[in-house]
């Protein structure tokens, strides 16, 4: 809730550093609020941080860009303790209180997810009241975009802290002097400041996708979000109003042919995987599915072109195939994985290996595209030619293997390596932020919420006859195949934890399909602990802790 200078405004003091002090105290002066914000340049500067901050989501370990860091990456704690996957025993202990629900006020994520979030708000709102005064604008319409864009960042910041801790402090101006005096606003009322924020966005940002850079926000990625909202409160037939905007507004299709970097079809795969193919991400290569993309990378090995940490996805998602005899380090094998978290068999299946509980194919059709070795890898042959006596034959995935994370059925669309650095840590692609998939399970649960199986089915087939399936009927069109098909479809993707939260779920699959929480889950769990740190600071009003913490 400080005060933040704007990022690139940082950025432009530390080129100063190693200049005379008289110099440096001179450029300090000059790069204020004030000064940045007098023109349209000045609000691009702010807009990018805006953009910076929020994608620093998936960072870790603290390199260059990197605002959450020293641990896992935290998306990873928003997917252990779910129906989907476990952490690996022994493995980061920055996941093991979400996978154990032995978190309390001081756990790291819990601290971090809350500064984050309020990172990205007080800076949200410091180019809102710039905005507002500012009289200096290159074109009429650039007020309201800018505006538009902070707004939909407060707005996605505090949808994680309504997700995450309840009643959360909404503020949407700059605290000076600092308060140490806030007060919890109930959930609901920060639901409708989200609401409005997002159907702000959805009116003022750019209409079409084709008019702006990769990356960049329209109105569309605000109507997905406005359409999640209205089900977090259970208005149905507004949610269902939203995401049918996004799919009647012709702007996105599915995936259905080789495009971009693939576009002759050299490279093996399918339209699904070409998706998750190195620039294959931005509408300007051909990709009409994603909504908004989060940039990473432009190229790599080139300055300002990220870090190897910007995105620590592969790491947490990948085997370490590299630890078992036999194999070596492979750019088509992902690259170097952690195996921070693991998969449960119950939805993955096993394939036919060898591992106890072998369930096939798990909860994927016969053919479906999305469970094609394209996409899920099953079958790992040795791979180091220094093995003669290995090499080209398959190595079996077993119960060990899969619980210690050294081998099991790995999801491609994580993968990343390059043969020239094997051993990098995390990857460069961009990131699909919202796929039109999701705006598709949007409305069909906006269909469920409005009694309508039918228009449900409806929904969820288009994605599935994308995948070669076949369609869904009305009889058989419930929360749990929604929830089902949101993992075949997204699994990675979509943050699980605000999708069992939103639907109700989350209790009773974790008590279906998660062993190690079946037992301990309740319902104290549904929300974090408030951060111990806040609590501590707000001084001057007793600042009340989640019940059970």
């Amino acid at each position: 809730m400080k005060r933040y200078i704007i990022l690139a405004a940082t950025a432009c003091l530390a080129i100063t550093a190693s200049c005379s002090k008289f110099l440096e105290e001179d450029m300090r002066s000059s790069f204020t609020p004030e000064t940045i914000y007098a023109s349209t340049l000045g609000f691009e500067v702010g807009s990018a941080g805006l953009y910076s901050i929020a994608r620093s989501e998936y960072n870790t370990w603290g390199e260059e860009g990197a605002f959450i860091h020293n641990g896992a990456c935290p998306y990873e704690a928003l997917q252990v303790g779910t129906d989907l996957c476990d952490a690996k025993p022994g493995g980061d202990g920055s996941l093991i209180p979400f996978a154990q629900l032995t978190l309390n006020s001081q756990t790291q994520f819990v601290k971090t997810y809350w500064q984050w979030a309020y990172n990205l708000i007080g800076s949200a709102n410091e180019l809102l009241i710039y905005a507002a005064k500012n009289t200096n604008w290159d074109k009429p319409s650039d007020k309201a975009v800018f505006t538009a864009e902070a707004r939909f960042f407060r707005a996605y910041a505090y949808r994680y802290l309504i997700y995450l801790y309840g009643d959360v402090p909404w503020v949407e101006t700059i605290q000076n002097p600092f308060v140490l005096s806030f007060t919890r606003t109930p959930r609901s009322e920060v639901l409708g400041h989200i609401i409005d924020d997002f159907k702000y966005a959805s009116e003022n940002l750019p209409e079409n996708p084709d008019g702006v850079k990769d990356g960049k926000l329209t109105r569309w990625a605000a109507y997905h979000y406005l359409s999640e909202m209205y089900l977090l409160q259970k208005d149905y037939q507004k949610a269902h109003d939203a995401a049918q905007a996004v799919i009647d507004s012709k702007m996105f299709e599915l995936t259905t042919a080789h495009y971009g970097v693939n576009k002759k079809g050299t490279i093996a795969g399918d339209p699904y995987s070409d998706m998750f193919l190195e620039n294959n991400q931005n509408r300007s290569a051909g990709n009409k599915e994603a909504v908004w993309v989060m940039q990473f990378q432009y190229e790599y090995q080139k300055a300002g072109g990220g870090t190897p940490s910007d995105d620590w996805t592969r790491r947490a998602w990948n085997p370490m195939y590299f630890n078992i005899n036999g194999f070596t380090l492979s750019d088509e094998y992902g690259g170097r994985g952690l195996a921070q978290i693991i998969p449960m068999k119950w939805w993955m299946g096993t394939n036919g290996t060898n591992a106890t509980g072998d369930n096939g194919n798990g909860i994927f059709d016969a053919g479906d595209m999305r469970n094609s070795e394209y996409n899920i890898k099953r079958t790992w042959l040795y791979n180091n030619e220094a093995e003669k006596s290995l090499y080209g034959k398959q190595c079996n995935i077993t119960d060990a293997t899969w619980s210690q994370g050294t081998l099991f059925p790995a999801i491609t669309k994580f993968f990343y390596g390059k043969k020239d650095n094997l051993s990098m840590t995390g990857g460069y692609k961009d990131r699909m932020r919202i796929r039109l998939p999701e705006t598709y399970f949007l409305l069909a649960e906006a269909c469920l919420g409005l009694n309508d199986a039918q228009g449900a089915a409806d929904a969820v087939n288009v994605v599935r006859r994308r995948a070669k399936v076949p369609n869904v009927d009305a009889v058989n069109m419930d929360l749990d195949f929604l929830l089902d098909e949101r993992i075949r479809e997204l699994c990675g993707e979509e943050v699980r934890r605000f999708t069992l939260i939103r639907t109700g779920k989350l209790i009773e699959r974790v008590k279906k399909y998660n062993a190690a929480q079946k037992d301990i889950i309740k319902e104290q769990f549904l929300l974090w602990p408030i951060p111990q740190t806040i609590i501590d600071a707000n001084r001057d009003v007793e600042f009340p802790q989640n019940p059970g913490y």
